[in-house]
């Protein structure tokens, strides 16, 4: 099938050569046709599909048509969730109108100044790309007529919700003509997309589409088990110094992190770039345009990053965090093999990632291959490759390896005090957990990130220990709900039951000589939690 049997006319038929577009992807051979009919369409489709060619070029055949009210505004508005996406949209409308008479878009989103965007819309257009809180700053100013207005596209509705922008899309929207046309573009169809439809459409066609075999395993993706931040930037040196790894972008979960890891790449010799939020946009293109001229060799940078950016010459993407939404993983590594070249994804994950990985991997499908680096492997390691810890709060089992029994268990076993189900330890030399020399409370009780909590040290994504104190709040903050050495009392206030100081032996003068979490003396009230 051709793009002219789909019903696009020949006056597109140079832009399509330009851009190598020669036969239309499954997306565009089934959303087109649907859009030139003018009905809505909820189009789902994974990332590097061709999707912005699906409804750019059947909004750009109604500009070879005059409007049908005469006025100085958009006849397509696409909103987009991020300022790079909201860049290639405009980058991809220009090339593909280039032939075409009198029909100009103009781009506008935050970070940029407002007297180069208002003499832009001051000027007659056709197509407008927007991030939505740029967009309603330049609505409430009077500066754009929506009366002429067409076509409503919503580009990477999904993401678009989970930035919460859905109020601000549906305030744009009452402010349109009802009778428009109205896209939405995603890459998973999502209860919340359906909610956000059933709100901006009229019975809508719905087509999802997977994506082909061939760009399945166009990525290699890989796993590597890490310790610690150490352990983790060690392996990223490693990989960057590869000399098959041409450019690379490295996705951390903070901002500040990126900055940070940043500079420490820069510092041992690689040409390196930050990216995210909080910078300006002139500062945001300046460091895309250095990595695709090749001035940067490497990227680190937020989920600003994860969509939108295309750069052909990348070839691999390291996930220094793992993302919390398991769709991100997959915006990120697309990243890499672009335009149908081969690309490399690795992922580091420690302890606190084993639930976040299972949710990525159940949502690919199928197990992500684990890797190591010779003379560089991690001392976590678990056995379990479904990367589903058994945090049952259970005592036994095999856990990481470790042989059933359970681990920090001392050998005098479990016992009961006063009659109230309160347990505690009365055994001598408590085990080691999981051979990494952090001591357990034999059966630590798991949380959702996959941090263990409770009675033993709680390690944190940094790698740091809190010692002392047993973390009690949801909110991770160390507040009046735990227990010191020093203070062994638990506040009433709080829900916990006071102990007598008789209850934890002590030596005078010194640290007390047992563990924490561990002792014949000591017992823990589950009553609190």
């Amino acid at each position: 099938m051709t793009f002219r049997e789909l019903g696009i006319p020949e006056a597109f038929d140079a832009a399509l050569a330009r851009m190598g577009l020669v036969t239309p992807t499954p997306i565009q051979a089934q959303a087109i046709p649907l859009q030139l009919t003018g009905g809505d369409l909820i189009a789902g489709a994974p990332t590097g599909t061709g999707k912005t060619a699906a409804f750019l070029l059947p909004a750009l055949v109604r500009m070879l048509k005059p409007a049908t009210v005469r006025a100085r505004g958009p006849r397509v508005l696409v909103l987009t969730p991020t300022r790079e996406l909201a860049q290639q949209v405009n980058r991809s409308a220009f090339d593909l109108a280039r032939d075409l008479p009198r029909v100009k878009t103009v781009c506008i989103t935050g970070g940029e100044s407002y007297i180069n965007q208002n003499r832009l819309l001051a000027s007659p257009y056709e197509i407008l790309v927007a991030t939505p809180g740029r967009l309603m700053d330049q609505m409430q100013s009077g500066r754009i007529d929506f009366s002429r207005l067409e076509v409503l596209v919503l580009d990477e509705a999904d993401r678009m919700l989970d930035m919460g922008f859905s109020d601000d899309v549906l305030e744009i929207a009452r402010a349109l003509p009802a009778d428009r046309q109205t896209v939405c573009l995603t890459a998973t169809i999502s209860q919340s997309v359906h909610d956000l439809s059933a709100q901006l459409q009229r019975s809508p066609q719905r087509i999802a589409v997977s994506a082909p075999p061939e760009q399945k395993v166009a990525i290699d993706q890989s796993v590597i088990f890490v310790d610690d931040i150490a352990h983790k930037r060690r392996l990223l040196g490693h990989w960057l110094t590869d000399a098959a790894t041409v450019q690379a972008i490295v996705f951390t979960a903070t901002k500040r992190e990126a900055e940070s890891l940043a500079e420490l790449l820069d510092a041992d010799g690689h040409s390196t770039v930050a990216l995210h939020g909080d910078l300006p946009q002139r500062a945001r293109t300046r460091m895309l345009n250095q990595l695709r001229r090749g001035e940067a060799r490497v990227l680190v940078a937020t989920d600003v990053a994860a969509r939108g950016l295309d750069v052909p010459t990348v070839t691999h993407v390291f996930n220094f965090d793992l993302p919390r939404l398991a769709e991100d993983y997959v915006h990120r590594i697309g990243r890499t093999g672009r335009a149908g070249a081969s690309g490399v994804a690795v992922s580091f994950v420690g302890r606190q990632d084993l639930m976040v990985l299972r949710r990525i991997e159940r949502f690919l499908g199928n197990p992500v291959r684990v890797n190591a680096v010779v003379g560089m492997e991690a001392r976590f390691n678990p056995s379990d490759r479904s990367g589903r810890p058994r945090f049952d709060g259970k005592p036994g089992g095999a856990r990481f390896g470790k042989p059933a029994g359970g681990f920090g268990k001392p050998s005098g076993g479990f016992a009961k005090r006063n009659g109230e189900g309160v347990k505690h330890y009365g055994g001598d030399a408590p085990k080691r957990f999981g051979g990494d020399g952090a001591r357990g409370f034999g059966a630590p009780r798991g949380e959702a990130d996959g941090n263990r909590a409770d009675g033993a040290h709680r390690r944190e994504a940094d790698g740091n220990r809190i010692d002392g104190a047993h973390r009690r709040e949801s909110d991770g903050n160390r507040a009046d709900a735990f227990r010191t050495r020093a203070n062994p009392e638990r506040r009433s206030s709080e829900g916990f039951r006071p102990r007598s100081n008789d209850a934890f032996p002590r030596r005078e003068g010194n640290r007390d000589q047992r563990g924490a979490g561990f002792g014949g003396a000591k017992s823990r009230d589950r009553k609190g939690y």
